[in-house]
């Protein structure tokens, strides 16, 4: 006469808790295993039978059958001590993570082979600890906050502009782009072809520089500018003066620009008192991200200036005037889409993690 199976008896939180196991995804694959035997036993399946179904051994589904039995749901989890031992002594890494911010005598920084020659181990022990850590000692990030006393208030006027223009005007994102240099190349470099990437020479001559003035219409993206040698407020008047030819006459022109000093001119002032329609709207000191100018900025620069090679500034200035004119044809919107109170709450947490450590 065969043996009655030995059915393992669940309570109903044992079961639920067993099939949550087998449904989450977040649930290790060895966790998951066994609670798939232990629902499989409890339905009165044979050793045999659960282990060919899982395709696991039988001496596997009888110990954590066992295990369960006298444990429960404690006896499904691994025992103390198991698996992979260190590579390293813990003192070893200690000494990795808390050497990583003092750097050595006449150093700025650590690298893998100077921390690993001071710890006494190889190169790739402190790469692998460096990386589980998310340390990167050879990477600096910049930035600058705003010390304006008026910041908020800027800081909502220009966002205000962005996220709700006023009716019956134009946003112009104003700002001057400075020593745009004609760079001639010494020698022509190779242009990009199969098996090899575009080259050019590291040294070049100077054909001299010019100041791109632009004015970027926050609702079509269209751009309005001018060149010049200089960039005084002689230069910036006579852009602010094209913007007044070049806008509708019954159209206020909210202008959105830095604290340069050439803004700010007396007589810069007065020509802006005889023209009221022009509102002008100052970004917090140290903030011309904020100017949404600053990424057309970065665009020219990319596209049509950097990589380029000029034997003159008129060829220069041809060049940035292409670009413009087919960049008018086909304009481009920089949106905003930020959360101001996002990106007050993230400057307050840079504010708090540059403050001094209390003693």
């Amino acid at each position: 006469m065969a043996r009655p199976i030995a059915k393992i008896e669940l309570t109903l939180e044992q079961r639920m808790e067993l099939q949550r196991r087998t449904r989450a995804s977040t649930t290790p694959q060895r966790e998951s295993l066994r609670a798939r035997i232990i629902l499989l036993r409890a339905r009165g399946q044979k050793l045999e039978d659960v282990a060919k179904q899982l395709s696991v051994s039988i001496v596997s589904v009888s110990k954590w059958s066992r295990r369960f039995q006298s444990q429960g749901l404690e006896g499904l989890k691994d025992a103390p001590g198991r698996g992979r031992k260190p590579w390293l002594p813990r003192e070893k890494i200690e000494q990795v993570l808390t050497k990583v911010t003092q750097p050595p005598k006449g150093r700025r920084r650590w690298s893998v082979r100077t921390m690993a020659k001071a710890v006494g181990i190889s190169h790739d022990s402190v790469r692998r600890i460096w990386n589980q850590n998310d340390l990167k000692p050879h990477l600096t990030r910049t930035f600058k906050l705003s010390r304006d006393p008026q910041f908020e208030p800027k800081f909502w006027d220009v966002i205000g502009l962005y996220l709700n223009p006023p009716d019956k005007a134009l946003v112009l994102c104003c700002d001057e782009k400075s020593q745009c240099q004609a760079l001639e190349r010494t020698q022509p470099g190779l242009p990009l072809g199969a098996g090899h990437i575009r080259t050019q020479t590291h040294d070049y001559y100077r054909h001299g520089t010019i100041t791109l003035f632009a004015a970027l219409n926050y609702l079509d993206g269209k751009i309005i500018s001018r060149t010049e040698p200089r960039h005084t407020h002689v230069e910036w008047l006579r852009f602010l003066k094209q913007l007044d030819r070049e806008t509708p006459k019954d159209l206020d022109l909210h202008l959105i620009i830095d604290n340069y000093a050439t803004h700010k001119h007396a007589n810069v002032k007065a020509w802006l008192e005889k023209h009221p329609r022009f509102r002008i709207h100052f970004t917090p000191t140290g903030s011309s991200w904020l100017n949404l100018i600053e990424r057309f900025f970065a665009d020219i620069t990319l596209n049509a200036i950097r990589d380029g090679s000029f034997t003159s500034v008129r060829q220069l200035v041809a060049a940035i005037e292409e670009y413009l004119a087919l960049r008018n044809e086909e304009p481009k919107r920089y949106l905003w889409k930020a959360k101001g109170e996002e990106i007050l709450a993230k400057i307050q947490r840079a504010r708090q993690a540059t403050l001094p450590a209390p003693n």
